[in-house]
């Protein structure tokens, strides 16, 4: 792992248990073995480094959905692909899930724009593919339904009481049932 994601992957952890305001630089650099202003010489500030994680996550979250959907052979498969994507995404980035919830108004607020659009437009994709499954279903309950499913498999840092194999099946058995696709 770069230098850059280890700041990033141990800043993450650091906000998830102590909040974005209870964490120092010197408190992220001690978690990667460096000096606080050493980090310097990677990001500008903290909050570049907030700005940098929620920023690449939501990249991430719709550049793989994308690519999962548009590989997918049938409208069906797009949303469980996009479905199997994101509780892979939740289980094994819980930490930023949370520093998502609670940092938010602490993003930076160019940052936050930029997150806000990259979301929009995952959450569309995913409307697309609801739309294409129902087609009696218009855009506004497609999105309803896309963020109740978030809702369900985003829950994953306060209700992961089962091993991995275990919560991504009961996951996706939920969101499919939410979803329409039981």
């Amino acid at each position: 792992m770069e230098r850059r994601q280890q700041i990033l992957a141990a800043a993450a952890e650091l906000f998830a248990a102590r909040g974005f305001h209870g964490v120092s630089v010197g408190d992220v650099g001690a978690a990667c073995g460096i000096s606080g202003p050493a980090l310097y010489r990677h990001f500008a500030s903290k909050d570049a480094m907030l700005a940098e994680m929620l920023v690449s996550i939501s990249e991430e979250l719709l550049d793989v959905g994308r690519a999962r959907a548009s590989t997918a052979s049938t409208p069906v498969d797009a949303l469980a692909a996009l479905v199997r994507w994101h509780i892979d995404f939740a289980l094994h980035n819980q930490a930023l899930i949370v520093v998502q919830d609670r940092d938010w108004s602490s993003l930076p607020d160019q940052a936050r724009e930029r997150v806000r659009a990259l979301q929009r437009e995952y959450v569309e994709l995913w409307v697309v593919s609801l739309c294409q499954v129902h087609p009696a279903l218009d855009a506004a309950h497609g999105r309803t339904m896309a963020h109740a499913a978030f809702g369900l498999i985003n829950s994953t840092p306060h209700s992961t009481f089962l091993e991995e194999p275990a919560m991504a099946t009961l996951l996706e058995e939920m969101a499919a049932g939410a979803l329409g696709l039981a």
